[in-house]
């Protein structure tokens, strides 16, 4: 009698078990994203093997009923040529995002860290994120992010006829390492046929940026253009400036693709204006790409990207050695990228 009571109460436990598991879902995602690039930054050339923000993620899920939702999500970047972590040492963390949310009729409510929506539904919407989903080289280094991300609150409206706005407030924590200041994060998307726009303010301290993006597709096509004002009275390190800030400044970018079968074809234009602190810190990318997609899942790829820095101007992303004062940049490379 013992012994089969025991055996019951294992039935009820891995049955219970079971039935757990079945109401909730969890998955592991990420991409392995690596190129090898020929690239010149001022007069320094190198062949080097790059990653491209490959990265490894949790999500997981819980239906509670009655249209309620509770969630989390895990992600954290590493070093695709390499295998190393993203931090200092070669670490590993969850830096990209680490939060939980609960999700309704109501909206959504998250805690947590994860990125500002102003740039994703601005800067990194449609064809804006391609052709390398906004990393490595082709990336756009123009776009001024001023977001923090961590310790964040933020809630998102349901969708009410295609328009989604959201809010979302990093606190600061009185943590001496930050510029003791809280981070507000606003953005609003909506879309309507073939039309998609996008808005987004942030403040941080006393810097702060606003943006605008409309995005248009037409059967194969599609092109997608944002504008982007950027005020930051506090640091000179984006503008060579020794004291005091930078200012204000302009920017703005333009992407159009077209999609035939499995391949696709990518053109953009970005330019940001002088700084109104420093003059001569202006730049403009130019960018080809071409993505031939072996499955959904699944891609080959060539680049070419070129940024035109004036002496006060610095920008680029995942240049090797990185790009300094004046310095203009390019790379050409192909790559292969496997999502899971």
């Amino acid at each position: 009698m013992h012994k089969t009571s025991r055996i019951t109460l294992a039935a009820l436990a891995l049955t219970g078990c079971c039935t757990a598991l079945a109401q909730s879902n969890v998955a592991i995602y990420g991409r392995i994203n690596t190129s090898i690039e020929h690239q010149k930054v001022g007069d320094r050339s190198v062949t080097a093997m790059v990653n491209n923000n490959s990265r490894i993620g949790f999500i997981g899920r819980e239906d509670l009923g009655n249209g309620l939702r509770a969630g989390f999500k895990l992600e954290g970047g590493f070093q695709s040529d390499t295998g190393a972590g993203m931090l200092n040492g070669g670490g590993f963390s969850f830096g990209r995002s680490s939060h939980v949310y609960l999700s309704g009729n109501f909206g959504k409510v998250q805690l947590g860290r994860a990125g500002g929506s102003s740039y994703d539904y601005v800067a990194d919407y449609g064809v804006l994120d391609e052709p390398n989903h906004d990393t490595g080289t082709v990336s756009d280094a123009l776009y001024y992010g001023v977001t923090r991300g961590t310790n964040g609150i933020s809630y998102s409206t349901p969708n009410i006829a295609g328009l989604i706005v959201e809010a979302a407030l990093s606190m600061h924590e009185k943590d001496p390492s930050s510029d003791m200041k809280n981070s507000v994060d606003l953005s609003a998307i909506w879309g309507r046929s073939n039309w998609n726009f996008g808005a987004g303010y942030t403040k941080r301290g006393e810097r702060n940026q606003w943006g605008l993006r409309a995005s248009y597709t037409y059967e194969a096509f599609e092109i997608g253009a944002y504008i982007q004002r950027a005020d930051d009275p506090v640091s000179g390190s984006v503008c060579n400036r020794a004291t005091g800030g930078c200012g204000t400044r302009n920017s703005g970018r333009v992407n159009t693709m077209y999609t035939t079968g499995p391949s696709q074809f990518v053109i953009g234009y970005g330019w940001a204006g002088s700084w109104s602190e420093q003059r001569d810190s202006d730049a403009k990318q130019i960018m080809l790409g071409y993505n031939y997609h072996l499955s959904k899942r699944t891609k080959v790829y060539a680049l070419f990207t070129k940024y035109d820095n004036a002496k006060n101007a610095k920008y680029g992303y995942s240049f090797n050695g990185g790009v300094g004062y004046g310095q203009d940049a390019r790379s050409l490379g192909v790559g292969l990228r496997h999502a899971f």
